[in-house]
């Protein structure tokens, strides 16, 4: 949901006398680590903040740039001389962060999840993370649950920076005067292998510098004048304007159903772009705002609250600094505030300092101190890869809750259900999972994540009923009307939204020609999805359907499996109860007593067969975690849930 990540974007301007410092370029940072921070901290509807990566590229390219074009031009320019410069601006920040954040996850994660951050942590140290989490995960699936995640863009510049100035070299040498024919030329290829991969390979397209390289190289562009002038005051703010709206409207518009970067990625870099060029010629009022000294403030740490925001995010869900029972907003309020306090800690003793003042490291000492600090991590990581993440820490009944939680929860994961924007070379398998029986009766269970995890369960427990299945994530199973809000429309026309797809054919095709008994409608239900619940409700009723809903079901504001371990370590087995998301029981009271007196459906609710005397249970047989994570059925959860189903006479008869 990033690139305030990058040395030379992130970290404080250029200080050559012959650059003119731009705080509107600082101000700019600023709104791009904001944005990314919204993005991961699930704020503010920023669904797509993750541009604010592509932004900083941007940024990268144009400063790096113009150092080095003129550092050559003025034959000075010097390969270890550039790299002692990437390594005072990068590497001692990056350090202080990977070893605290190591050592606190060391403490408090499950053994799985340290010797994860471990391999990631040996990843980052040699900047190749970006290849660990294309091999190992997902940006937008993971995005809360490893502290060294927004390192995959440090490593795509770093690596990007290696070929980047032999580059320059090599065709100020062999092809002298075709520099921009040369990098319009490289550019252009890599954008259109980005157009045509992010369908094919999704996840590669997002992490290898390959896909990346034309947005460093379109803030070289701005270096090398390619564009033409912003010269008038007119059209110096109607560009600034433009291109912060471009920003900012991607941020909102956007989600991780857009299938990016490829084209998607263009409105935001050309923002970026925008901005940059209309500073160079002059003031604009949406100059004038991004200098304003605290947006200004917030661009000069971006480099060290983008390091450290995600850890934060997860020591938060982690409950290491958790506000019990504070509103969302307030909670999350919180993480940003220590997120900036800690920013400004790294940015005034650590990066300023190893930049350019006592501590600056110049010349030998640089690489000794990029050297050795690699060494120590390397030794760090490799060691609690090597005793797989400290299992000793935990007794054996706090291992035996790890061990039976099952993350991979059997909901037919890319057949039945698609996860969206992920699995965007997949397709449903209609064939597979709308077979109907015609011995038994046939149900369809619809829906998002919180639908798929039924379907063990369902299957195992009641077997005189055939469940079909179709399911994707973040899938609402509603008939969308007119007044749907604008991303879901951009999602459609960028991505060919799994999701919409598999609904409409699903409402459009499959319903109208094929006889089933039931449909079962299960969500993450929130209260916006109760209109469109309704009317999808009365089209089903109208051709003669049953219906069932699933209302909320119980969840946390963390990884339940988590809060068990904790809570016995702590001796404290009330310590998941307090921990609940509380808002959704007035949600499923709510929704009871419409399925009840106005829709007329059967409805099932996890409070009433979960919960007593509002402590609720939360494992199954002693030592397996009902959920697997804040709110997903393991397999013995979602066998559970069927079973007391089956008891309080759902589906009676069957």
């Amino acid at each position: 949901m990033q690139a305030s990540k990058y040395a030379e974007v992130c970290s404080p301007p250029v200080t050559k006398p012959e650059l003119t410092y731009r705080s509107d370029i600082d101000g700019l940072r600023a709104v791009a680590v904001l944005l990314v921070f919204a993005y991961h901290l699930q704020a503010f509807k920023i669904l797509g903040g993750f541009i604010g990566v592509d932004v900083f590229f941007v940024i990268s390219g144009f400063l790096i740039s113009s150092v080095i074009l003129r550092d050559i031009e003025e034959s000075r320019f010097s390969l270890i001389a550039f790299y002692e410069r990437r390594i005072r601006r990068i590497i001692p920040a990056l350090v202080v962060m990977m070893f605290f954040a190591t050592i606190m996850c060391t403490f408090y994660q499950l053994p799985a999840q340290v010797e994860d951050t471990a391999k990631s942590l040996l990843a980052a140290t040699f900047s190749v993370s970006n290849v660990y989490f294309l091999l190992t995960t997902n940006y937008f699936s993971n995005s809360d649950a490893n502290p060294f995640l927004p390192t995959w863009s440090l490593a795509v510049e770093e690596q990007f920076y290696i070929f980047f100035p032999l580059f320059l070299l090599l065709v100020r040498r062999f092809f002298p005067g075709k520099l921009k024919t040369a990098i319009l030329g490289v550019a252009a290829v890599s954008f259109l292998i980005s157009v045509w991969s992010v369908f094919a390979y999704p996840t590669a397209t997002f992490y290898l510098p390959f896909t990346r390289a034309w947005e460093l190289l379109l803030g070289t562009m701005l270096a090398i004048d390619v564009f033409p002038r912003v010269e008038s005051a007119i059209m110096r703010n109607l560009t600034a304007a433009v291109g912060l709206a471009g920003i900012l409207l991607c941020a909102y518009l956007y989600s991780e159903k857009v299938p990016f970067p490829g084209l998607a990625a263009l409105p935001p870099c050309l923002g970026a772009a925008f901005l940059i060029a209309a500073g160079e010629t002059g003031s604009s009022v949406v100059g004038r705002i991004l200098s304003w000294k605290p947006v200004v403030f917030i661009g000069l740490i971006s480099y060290s609250l983008y390091l450290w925001h995600v850890p934060l995010i997860i020591f938060e869900r982690m409950t290491l600094f958790h506000i019990p029972h504070a509103p969302n907003q307030v909670q999350k309020g919180a993480t940003v505030l220590a997120a900036i306090v800690l920013a400004t800690l790294s940015w005034k003793f650590v990066e300023t300092p190893f930049r350019k003042g006592r501590w600056m490291l110049k010349g030998a000492s640089a690489f000794r101190f990029a050297g050795i600090s690699a060494a120590v991590l390397a030794i760090l990581g490799g060691s609690l890869v090597a005793l797989h993440g400290l299992p000793s820490r935990y007794s054996q009944q706090q291992l035996a809750i790890v061990a039976n939680t099952d993350n991979a929860f059997s909901a037919r994961e890319g057949t039945c259900f698609l996860e969206t924007g992920v699995s965007v070379g997949k397709r449903y398998d209609a064939a597979d999972c709308l077979r109907l029986d015609p011995a038994r009766k046939n149900y369809l269970l619809i829906g998002d994540s919180h639908a798929a995890h039924l379907w063990y369960g369902l299957d195992k427990v009641f077997t005189g009923v055939n469940f079909m299945q179709a399911t994707a994530s973040n899938c609402a199973p509603t008939i969308q009307n007119n007044g749907q809000r604008l991303v879901d429309e951009v999602d459609e026309r960028l991505s060919g939204n799994v999701c919409r797809s598999m609904i409409d054919y699903v409402f459009r095709d499959y319903l109208p020609n094929h006889h089933v008994d039931r449909v079962l409608l299960a969500n993450r239900w929130e209260q916006q999805n109760l209109p469109e619940l309704e009317q999808t409700i009365a089209a089903l009723q109208q051709r003669g359907i049953e219906v069932t809903v699933f209302g909320p079901i119980v969840q946390y504001d963390t990884d339940l499996p988590w809060l068990l371990v904790r809570g016995l370590g702590k001796n404290d087995p009330l310590l998941a109860q307090r921990h609940r998301v509380l808002r959704y029981g007035p949600l499923d009271q709510e929704m009871a007593a419409l399925a009840r007196d106005k829709w007329k459906v059967n409805y099932v609710s996890y409070f009433n067969l979960l919960c007593h005397d509002n402590v609720c249970v939360d494992t199954v047989h002693g030592d397996t975690p009902l959920l697997s994570d804040y709110g997903h059925l393991t397999t013995a959860g979602s066998v559970l849930v069927a079973e007391r189903m089956k008891s309080d006479g759902a589906f009676s008869g069957e």
